[in-house]
């Protein structure tokens, strides 16, 4: 789809119907083999390649130059300019024109000017790519750039971005822009009425985070039925006066603008959407109990196999033989038995308290990996959580029988157009374009980036690293710099934390139970001389402003206590640091006890780097086994999400004679 074409094409209305959305038509096998072939093959369209990019910018400072020019109150500028694109569409004179006026609006009402880059990434947004900007480059004030086009033309925008904080804190940043411009602004988080989502959608600019945005999307495929075409919702709307469409959250999937695409996209993609209702639990509660007692009494080394790598448990013959005769009264039948004694093994065994999952309020709630965050109304299927809630003696939650279901690759190709930006996209930029026809468009910095890496630093132990790391950001403390320690989970932020007590180095934790205080924290993190300790909570869309003082001595010191799973993950970490081509530095702590080398690198190969201790050899093995386990993690991740797609896929042809499984 072009930038010139009309925007009917992309808004509610007589074209496209009352709730308009991109319906894929189900593949045949001509189509998945041409699929397959062109899959790498990712055109880059004339209108996004470097040349003309530059002649966009250089066409928007001539149009910003004619509105100077022009005595007229921003209201009537957007109110003229609204004519215009309705009229005429999005074409490159009408986009320049209002990407001018959004940049005059933003440097008197916030103080912010767009830059060069911003503006190349809003015209990368507004035709339906992925711009990639480092960290720090203002991702956030980039996408009121095509946001604001697009709602001037009629277009219902949702910004999408990864969590509630993201979306509080953007919607409120950027809204003096929309208003000023006569457009409005919502935002849906966690705990919004469906009153009031209703409202936020009906505005012209709408902040939300994946969660929200595909259940509510579930929610009105409910309630719509099997009437979701465009004429049967007109014509119920005129002869019925309860009628859904009057009923439903959204008015469609118009235009996705997603900040953190890489995380909304690929991190989140593992995991499809379930609405589902509460069953009894009493028949499940018994065989869970029954099942977690017979777990304990297996013996590891003859009885079951832990694969970590894979986060998966087995039971051996010998351990099927003892699970019959210890475990007989979970169930008649021995498959389901003997699954729901591997379920309890995972418990027990693959699962951990500050780590996978946090206990509040008697309730286990679930910590994403990524993002340090509580995942809200989260949980494990097939008895999974209910295992763990025995474990930690929590009430147990009721199991629930599925009412819809969605993937997150399914959901998002429904968009008419979808755009998005991250820091992060060169590592999964294949599956990007085949998953989701999105194509990466990098940019280069506003600034050339000041960022210094110091030499890793190798501990033979996680104890012996962890006092390592306390010593070093005393170092940096004392200097005067700000100081920003990352970890992996809850449990090891919290560990480092009391070491800095012992040491006497006063600091602020942040981790998933100090969400409610994430606004503060990271606001006090840039100050002189101040150590914050925190999980990826503080890796990706926080912004650490630094004074002047601070910037003098150096910038903020970011140390990685380890490598995560993803490769995109660490970038994120240490690009807090460095920002706005201000100075900066990061580190990464190293030992052989570090997760990612645990599970995926074999216990021998780990024995003998340990036996060569601090040679230069073992160093750089050591270096390149990190490596070749995040590499090994994301290709697994990467087959998670696919078969996640093709299982979807294949429910929906299996189930196509009573419809579609969403």
């Amino acid at each position: 789809m072009s930038a010139d074409s009309p925007v009917a094409v992309l808004r509610p209305g007589i074209a496209l119907g009352a709730y308009p959305e991109n319906v894929p038509r189900d593949a045949g096998q001509l189509d998945r083999m041409a699929e397959r072939l062109v899959r790498r093959w990712r055109p880059l369209r004339k209108n996004l390649r470097p040349a003309q990019l530059r002649a966009f910018v250089e066409l928007v400072d001539s149009e910003g130059a004619v509105l100077q020019l022009r005595e007229h109150t921003f209201n009537e500028l957007a109110d003229e300019l609204r004519q215009d694109l309705a009229r005429s569409g999005l074409r490159d004179k009408l986009v320049a024109r209002s990407f001018a006026l959004v940049r005059a609006v933003a440097e008197e009402k916030l103080g912010l000017r767009h830059y060069d880059t911003q503006l190349m990434a809003g015209r990368i947004l507004l035709e339906g790519a992925l711009a990639e900007m480092e960290t720090g480059e203002g991702k956030t004030l980039a996408a009121t750039l095509p946001a604001c086009t697009a709602a001037l033309a009629g277009i219902p925008v949702h910004v999408v971005t990864a969590n509630d904080y993201l979306v509080t804190r953007d919607a409120a940043a950027m809204g003096p822009v929309y208003r000023a411009l006569g457009l409005t602004v919502g935002a849906i988080t966690e705990k919004s009425t469906p009153d009031r989502r209703r409202t936020a959608y009906a505005r012209s600019i709408t902040y939300n985070t994946s969660k929200q945005l595909a259940f509510d999307y579930l929610r009105d495929r409910i309630a719509m039925g099997k009437r979701r075409g465009s004429v049967h919702l007109r014509v119920e709307r005129l002869y019925n006066e309860n009628a859904s469409v009057d009923r439903l959250m959204m008015r469609g999937l118009c235009f996705a603008i997603i900040d953190e695409a890489d995380s909304v996209l690929i991190d989140e993609a593992r995991t499809p959407f379930i609405i589902a209702n509460e069953r009894d639990s009493k028949q499940l509660e018994e065989q869970c109990s029954q099942a977690l007692r017979a777990a304990k009494l297996l013996d590891e080394t003859r009885d079951y196999t832990v694969d970590i790598s894979h986060g998966r448990v087995e039971l051996t013959t010998s351990g099927q033989s003892v699970v019959a005769k210890v475990a007989h009264e979970v169930t008649a039948n021995a498959r389901t038995r003997e699954a729901l004694v591997e379920q309890a093994l995972s418990a027990l065994h693959l699962f951990h308290r500050d780590r996978d999952y946090l206990v509040r309020d008697d309730r286990i709630q679930i910590i994403d990996p990524n993002s340090g965050r509580v995942m809200e109304d989260r949980s494990w299927n097939l008895g999974l959580h209910q295992m763990i809630e025995l474990k930690e003696g929590c009430p147990l939650t009721a199991p629930r029988d599925t009412l819809a279901r969605l993937t997150f690759q399914r959901f998002f190709r429904r968009y008419l157009r979808m755009s998005g930006m991250t820091g992060t996209a060169r590592e999964v930029q294949d599956e990007l374009w085949s998953t989701y026809r999105l194509p990466v468009v990098p940019l280069p910095t506003h600034k050339s980036s000041r960022r210094q890496r110091l030499p890793d630093l190798f501990s033979a132990g996680a104890e012996e690293k962890r006092h390592a790391i306390v010593a070093r950001a005393g170092e940096i403390h004392a200097i005067g710099r700000p100081v920003l320690i990352g970890t992996r989970s809850v449990a090891e932020s919290e560990h480092i934390s009391a070491l800095l007590n012992e040491a006497g180095l006063q600091h602020k934790l942040l981790n998933a139970r100090q969400d409610a205080a994430e606004a503060r924290i990271v606001a006090e993190a840039g100050r002189a001389g101040q150590i914050t300790v925190a999980t990826n909570m503080a890796g990706r869309g926080t912004d650490i402003s630094l004074g002047a003082e601070v910037i003098k001595l150096g910038g903020l010191h970011v140390i990685a206590t380890e490598h995560n799973d993803a490769r995109r993950l660490d970038r994120q970490l240490y690009g807090r640091c460095g920002r706005h081509g201000e100075p900066g530095s990061y580190e990464f702590f190293h030992c052989l006890d570090d997760e990612v080398l645990v599970r995926y690198w074999p216990s021998k190969l780990r024995r003998l780097l340990q036996s060569a201790k601090n040679s230069w050899l073992a160093r750089i093995m050591l270096i390149r086994a990190i490596v070749f386990s995040q590499k090994r993690c994301e290709r697994r991740h990467r087959n998670e999400r696919r078969d996640l797609a093709i299982m979807q896929d294949q429910m929906d042809r299996l189930l196509s004679f009573s419809g579609r499984s969403e």
